[in-house]
């Protein structure tokens, strides 16, 4: 994968495959919902060979640990305020070159394999469609 593209860290997609399961959004919190999503990562990114430990639940959506040594590494998945079928999915660190103490961690590698195995899931997936890649952060504007 192209390092530019390790850079755009966050997808905004469309799909009806994630709806929330009954009494998820109690759990998390009004229109904000992502087991379905997160799952469906973890399955695919673990017939990629990227193995996953298990999601927490959030109060904007779900948090799946990627497997990986020397830092924390994880897919951030939830809803999008707007149509039900509206998702976010965002890495966390927000971007592969971060500080951690004393020393700068350049995580591109990982960005990079991480990011390539999920671009090529959602583009695989007829279900998925509208899919946007954005670096971080992106800010929308709420005025037309």
């Amino acid at each position: 994968m192209d390092k530019k593209m390790c850079m755009k860290t966050q997808v905004e997609f469309r799909s009806s495959k994630f709806p929330p399961y009954d009494g998820e959004e109690e759990e998390i919190n009004p229109g904000r919902w992502g087991k379905r999503l997160a799952e469906y990562l973890a399955a695919k990114l673990a017939e990629k060979g990227i193995a996953t430990d298990e999601m927490a639940v959030e109060d904007w959506g779900c948090f799946l640990p990627i497997q990986n040594c020397g830092f924390r590494l994880a897919l951030c998945c939830g809803h999008q305020t707007g149509d039900h079928d509206q998702f976010l999915v965002f890495t966390d660190p927000s971007t592969p070159s971060f500080r951690r103490w004393f020393w700068k961690i350049d995580a591109t590698p990982q960005f990079c394999r991480l990011l390539g195995a999920v671009r090529e899931i959602l583009e695989a997936d007829p279900e998925i469609r509208d899919i946007e890649w954005n670096d971080y952060p992106v800010v929308k504007s709420s005025t037309p």
